[in-house]
């Protein structure tokens, strides 16, 4: 799982009244809620450009053909004005874009792309070969379209250079006390599992890492944990987040429930372990990490996540 060192790609800020794009790499939104997710980022302060093929269908959940998403997607990389690229949804279709990403391009245009889920194996790939920071944050018809669906502050902070952390009010809590610090890495536990054994495996190893997902049976959840452990994704982790798992507890029991098999199937794991924080699939509020930037865990006292680096350059005042 070793891989090669690359410089980290830091992009410019991009404030309030940046342009930012609106691309769709995996499946294809809704009408309705695209319209209301733009609208809510306008009304943050960012001017949307909508990518051509954002609203395309293709063979029933594809947001278009391949060749059409990779075409917004470097378009948006290319733009000269856009400052961010918010990906519309996840979905699915992202891994078929990996082989044709064109990593000269997207390092010479270094930029925030935002998104979760489905875009996860696009992100750590971005970042493992051409250093490009990732962004675990809200997508346009998934999150921004929710009156309480996005957690500003984070978003604000990330994208404009600016210090942030983030702790109970993000739903972060404690299962095993510790501190540990290390570049934060992770997303969508299923993703990140399925790339395991391909050339886009993501880097995990030696990482602090954030995993999260939606909907898994608990047995589910298990058997990815114990997949991710037999091939060597935790050795020398120095601490492991969990998002808040949405819809991953059988009705009827704790909300608990899958500390038990995190304990379980991690026992031997001697680094901090928290859960709950919201990012991602989420119930509300998505909050917005940094993968490939330096974050500090304690979960000591007050569980807290703060993020050592900045993860834009801030504009110069």
């Amino acid at each position: 799982m070793a891989g090669t060192e690359v410089t980290r790609l830091i992009a410019p800020a991009a404030p309030r009244g940046s342009k930012v794009a609106v691309v769709s790499p995996g499946s294809y939104p809704q009408e309705e809620t695209l319209r209301a997710g733009v609208e809510r980022l306008a009304a943050l302060g960012f001017v949307p450009s909508i990518g051509r093929h954002a609203r395309s269908k293709a063979h029933g959940f594809f947001a278009g053909s391949e060749s059409e998403r990779l075409e917004d997607l470097h378009a948006a990389f290319a733009d000269a004005e856009v400052r961010a690229i918010f990906c519309s949804r996840g979905g699915y279709g992202s891994n078929y874009l990996l082989r044709g990403l064109d990593l000269e391009l997207i390092a010479r245009n270094p930029k925030p792309l935002l998104g979760y889920s489905d875009l996860t194996c696009v992100q750590t790939w971005l970042l493992d070969r051409a250093g490009l920071i990732a962004f675990h944050g809200p997508m346009a018809a998934a999150d921004f379209s929710a009156p309480e669906g996005v957690e500003t502050e984070s978003l604000l902070a990330a994208l404009q250079g600016d210090a942030w952390s983030l702790g109970p009010e993000s739903g972060l809590r404690a299962l095993q006390p510790g501190r540990a610090a290390g570049v934060l890495y992770g997303g969508c536990l299923t993703v990140l599992a399925a790339s395991l054994g391909t050339p886009y495996a993501p880097q995990m190893a030696g990482k602090l890492l954030f995993l999260e997902d939606v909907g898994l049976k608990p047995y589910q959840f298990d058997r990815l944990l114990r997949q991710m452990l037999l091939a060597g994704c935790f050795e020398e982790t120095s601490g492991i987040v969990f998002g808040e798992m949405l819809h991953c507890i059988p009705e009827g029991r704790p909300p608990e429930y899958l500390d038990d098999i995190v304990r379980r199937v991690l026992r031997g794991f001697r680094g901090p372990i928290a859960m709950g924080l919201r990012s991602g699939h989420v119930s509300r509020r998505n909050a917005t990490l940094a993968f490939g930037v330096r974050a500090a865990l304690d979960l000591e006292g007050e569980p807290v996540l703060t993020f050592l680096e900045r993860a834009t350059h801030p504009a110069r005042g």
